[in-house]
């Protein structure tokens, strides 16, 4: 094991993650926890800034840290560092058990009883539990190596409750840790919580100090979700210059797929006017071999137009994209339009006036295909394939509950699917008000 851990940390120095004299220090004696954890956070601060070639290093650091954790003598954890370097590891995407297991064998109180059992409580799924303690400790680690991860922690735990509460939280722990994963997973969820509270202000503000430090994080596609949410729901001539000057830290292939985003999202809420405005940007900022974005750039501009006057050239233009140039949900979403259009135009029979319904319309779709939601292809904010190792570069974040992990395959396509019913229902009543008079 200790000639594996030096020949890691000799990868590491042509990294630059560690000097390679404290690996010659070390040469003859196991590295304390808190030097090996030093090279994790480095590591892990890597992925997060663009270099997921370190995923596999990270992997195995995990595994070393958590056994020399467990194999350490007690006396190791008289020095605090190693302490706060358990109480990181956990938090890092560490084993929870290995935390409680030195707990447990903890004779000397080195450990902080208020700090294990929250982090216990939190990593098993029951943060609503330890945000009273934790709170009340909290102001003790503020400039500890542990702080921005604890404040992380809580701005996770009360962001359901409080979210006012939380982006403090998240402000503290980004700017304690500047340019880590800390920080990115802060500005992350702050835009997020910024977006559902109505705080736009503070949503664009993040968004701009994302998008100049982690738009090459894998998390980076998570990010153009929140933002197209946050730009969607608060577009006029007063955010435009914010969503431009956002978009201007973006290379072409990157704010091509949020101007589609963009026009699939206010394609589905009926904003017709935005919905074409992005279509047309998405597809200026296609090169003519790009068919597939240049495509869904026709698809959401035409869906725009079912809801207006122009339905039968709407449905005739996104009838003749090919299905070849379409993700599995952009196909559905065609679909839907398509036969909520058809219901439309329908002329009302005499017995029945039937309507659309979500059996209409197949769709066999899971949470996997394209989890960016534009079916646009090699996303430039795609997740890579080692996703499950890159996934631990990100504080613990607590399991899902049962309630939780359940969601539907696309929210928006749903949505589109029941405002189309909405529609026809109004018809329907006033056709039956007709026949009445």
């Amino acid at each position: 094991m200790l000639k594996a851990i030096r020949t890691l940390l000799l990868c590491a120095c042509a990294f630059g993650v560690v000097p390679a004299m404290e690996v010659r220090a070390q040469d003859q004696e196991d590295l304390p926890p808190y030097k090996m954890l030093r090279s994790l956070q480095n590591i892990q601060d890597a992925i997060v800034l663009g270099d997921h070639s370190a995923s596999e290093m990270q992997r195995f650091m995990l595994a070393a840290i958590d056994k020399r954790l467990r194999d350490a003598d007690p006396s190791v954890f008289d020095d605090p560092r190693n302490v706060d370097a358990a109480f990181i590891y956990a938090m890092s995407g560490g084993n929870p058990e290995t935390l409680t297991y030195l707990a447990n064998h903890d004779i000397e109180g080195n450990f902080d009883t208020r700090v294990v059992d929250a982090l216990s409580h939190y990593l098993a799924g029951k943060g609503g539990l330890m945000v009273e303690n934790l709170a009340k400790a909290i102001a003790e680690y503020r400039n500890s190596r542990v702080g921005p991860y604890l404040y992380l922690v809580l701005g996770n735990a009360t962001a359901q409750q409080s979210p006012a509460k939380s982006l403090q939280y998240y402000d503290w722990a980004r700017l304690t840790a500047p340019g880590t994963n800390i920080e990115e997973a802060a500005l992350r969820r702050s835009i997020s919580l910024a977006t559902k509270g109505a705080m736009p202000d503070k949503g664009f503000a993040y968004s701009l100090s994302y998008a100049r430090r982690f738009l090459t994080s894998p998390y980076a596609s998570q990010f153009a979700d929140v933002f197209v949410e946050l730009a969607v729901a608060n577009y006029g001539e007063q955010t435009e210059a914010k969503i431009q000057e956002i978009l201007g830290f973006m290379d072409k292939p990157r704010q091509r797929e949020v101007n589609l985003r963009i026009a699939r999202r206010a394609a589905i809420g009926g904003m017709q006017e935005l919905a074409t405005l992005a279509s047309a940007r998405a597809e200026d900022l296609s090169d003519v071999a790009d068919a597939e974005p240049r495509a869904l750039a026709s698809l959401y501009s035409g869906l725009a137009g079912v809801s207006s006057k122009g339905i039968l050239e709407a449905v005739k233009n996104i009838s003749s994209i090919p299905d070849a140039e379409l993700s599995p949900r952009d196909q559905a979403l065609r679909q839907a339009a398509t036969v909520i259009a058809e219901e439309v135009l329908r002329a009302p029979e005499p017995e029945s006036l039937t309507q659309a319904t979500v059996s209409n319309v197949k769709s066999e779709i899971s949470l996997e295909e394209d989890v960016a939601g534009t079916g646009s292809g090699e996303s430039p904010f795609a997740v890579p394939a080692s996703d499950a190792a890159v996934k631990a570069a990100q504080p613990a974040e607590p399991q899902q509950t049962a309630l939780s992990a359940e969601s539907p395959a696309d929210p928006v396509h749903d949505a589109f699917l029941s405002t189309g019913r909405s529609k026809l229902d109004e018809i329907d009543s006033l056709l039956k008000e007709e026949d009445t008079k």
